[in-house]
């Protein structure tokens, strides 16, 4: 086995552990608000490091290209309040105008 697999499996056995730990939890605990908010932020945290890494990283480097545009052009629309669809529309077309040019 090389590291990438023993690593794989180390990260699962913490997931699941951890998994079980929330189970476990009693339900006084996860109730408190002071959780629910934390609970609340998590996934927008989570997605914002995705888009991030996804639009900045290539490799091991940081680059600026045509994916920069495109979440710009989403943010642009996501401002203007346009609907999803439109705003992934738009976001590829301009992303793809700029790979092109």
């Amino acid at each position: 086995m090389n590291a990438l697999w023993i690593a794989t499996l180390i990260t699962s056995a913490i997931c699941f552990l951890l998994k079980f730990v929330g189970y476990s939890l009693p339900e006084s605990l996860l109730n408190r608000p002071i959780i629910q908010r934390i609970n609340s932020l998590i996934p927008i945290a989570l997605l914002s490091a995705l888009v991030a890494v996804q639009t900045f990283g290539a490799d091991q480097n940081i680059v600026v290209d045509h994916r920069l545009a495109g979440v710009g052009a989403a943010a642009i629309a996501l401002r203007f309040k346009a609907s999803f669809p439109v705003m992934m529309l738009l976001a590829a077309i301009v992303s793809a105008l700029v790979y092109r040019i």
